[in-house]
């Protein structure tokens, strides 16, 4: 039987895994956390009463064109753990809510009944995205769009001002996690065309029901793992992985898979010739805050103009999660900052939150959540398969086609799988092709 060490049990690490086992090899996983999951994880704040009060470091969701995390969540028997919603709520300042569904018409045009309805753009505003998406439609197999901002293919697009800070920045943004002006167009435009402009179901949005780490808390089938056990570095003779040390000991394996971030990988393996000087990284901030009284009824809005960009309904409406995607403004303010910015910007779109009393909150900085999509990264992405025999890539930064996304991590794992098995004369196919 081959046999295969994966190194980090976050997403990629996990896909990888679990499409090993099933091909067939005795694989071992080693985390050097105390759970599964990486950066998609919870923990317990220091004020919470137990275990059972868990929080999520951010707020992860996904996308119902997300067709390889999706089918991950299967392999693990967790989807019934996931919520789908079938539309998008935008709150203007003041509270006004406009929503974007689903209606019957085909792709692409199942949008177009409730885009004509939103309150928050003008005719104007409207016309002027229609032509945008009837563009992006037109130009998706353009050569340059990894040369390109989303920023500039907007504005060569005569999109408004407004069309562009409430309609394509909550959602790129977001999706993304980089400003306009800094994110290569190819990632915005792959956004649009699955989950805006393909079938009905790819439009949902996924939001995890559980804290994220009930998500990863069932063994991986197949799977021998061990938590808080850190790879030490990857052994290499003769230009071949022969295995992994962790604590001291060779764990022996015929592939060795890494999914780990980028700056841990050179280290684990310096023979290892990446490039990486060019990878910068966006940060992710979410702030938490729980209220003496409900305060909002929506199971999550986009929140236009402001700082903040999203909120999420937790918990009856007493404890909301707000997120700030690209958060770089953020970075240097200090936690009362941040939640008194949280709580001002509530009160602007919420009514129920001016007179409400704040409890407790807690700011969550991940200051490289993900990498930066500028403009040229792709090319720059590693493939999974590498110049060392037996040593192969997995992550989110690694070339999967996708931005560093959820989904962008398990593809990678699904694609490391794969050069695994055609390496040992097996090979099988695990990338879920998109819908």
């Amino acid at each position: 039987m081959p046999t295969a060490v994966i190194a980090g049990g976050g997403l990629a690490g996990m896909a990888a895994a679990a499409a090993l086992a099933q091909a067939g090899f005795r694989v071992d996983l080693f985390e050097a956390r105390p759970a599964l999951g990486g950066r998609a994880s919870s923990f317990t704040p220091p004020d919470a009463a137990d275990e059972s009060e868990r929080i999520d470091n951010c707020q992860h969701i996904l996308l119902g064109c997300c067709t390889n995390l999706l089918d991950l969540y299967r392999r693990l028997g967790v989807l019934d753990r996931i919520r789908f919603y079938d539309e998008f709520h935008f709150v203007e300042p003041g509270g006004r809510v406009s929503k974007l569904r689903a209606g019957m018409l085909p792709a692409p045009w199942r949008l177009a009944g409730s885009f004509l309805r939103l309150r928050f753009l003008s005719a104007a505003d409207k016309l002027a995205v229609v032509r945008g998406l009837a563009a992006l439609r037109r130009e998706a197999g353009r050569r340059d769009l990894d040369a390109i901002t989303m920023g500039d293919w907007l504005n060569a697009q005569r999109q408004t001002p407004r069309a562009i800070r409430r309609f394509w920045q909550p959602v790129l943004a977001s999706a993304v996690n980089e400003e306009l002006d800094r994110m290569a167009a190819g990632h915005a435009f792959q956004v649009f065309r699955l989950a805006f402009l393909g079938p009905r179901r790819a439009f949902e949005m996924g939001v995890p029901s559980v804290p994220l780490s009930r998500l990863y808390d069932q063994a991986v089938p197949g799977v021998e793992i061990a938590l808080r056990a850190p790879v030490e570095r990857v052994l290499i003779r003769d230009g071949a992985a022969l295995g992994a040390v962790v604590n001291g000991e060779l764990r022996a394996a015929d592939h060795v898979v890494l999914a780990v971030p980028p700056d841990r990988t050179g280290a684990l393996v310096p023979e290892l010739a990446l490039d990486l000087a060019s990878f910068e990284y966006t940060p992710i901030t979410g702030i938490h805050l729980w209220f003496d009284r409900p305060v909002m009824d929506l199971p999550h809005a986009a929140l236009l103009d402001g700082a903040l960009h999203w909120v999420f309904n937790k918990a009856g409406g007493r404890y909301l999660l707000a997120v700030v995607s690209a958060s770089r403004g953020l970075v240097e303010m200090s936690r009362e900052e941040v939640i008194s910015l949280a709580r001002r910007e509530l009160g602007e779109y919420l009514p129920q939150a001016r007179a409400a009393r704040l409890e407790r909150a807690h700011v969550v900085k991940e200051l490289r959540a993900t990498f930066s999509a500028r403009p040229g990264m792709e090319a720059r992405r590693p493939v999974a398969a590498t110049e060392i025999r037996g040593l192969y890539l997995a992550g989110d930064w690694t070339r999967t086609g996708w931005p560093a996304t959820m989904e962008g991590a398990v593809r990678s794992g699904y694609l490391a799988a794969e050069a695994v098995t055609r390496a040992a004369g097996v090979p099988r196919r695990f990338v879920v092709p998109a819908i």
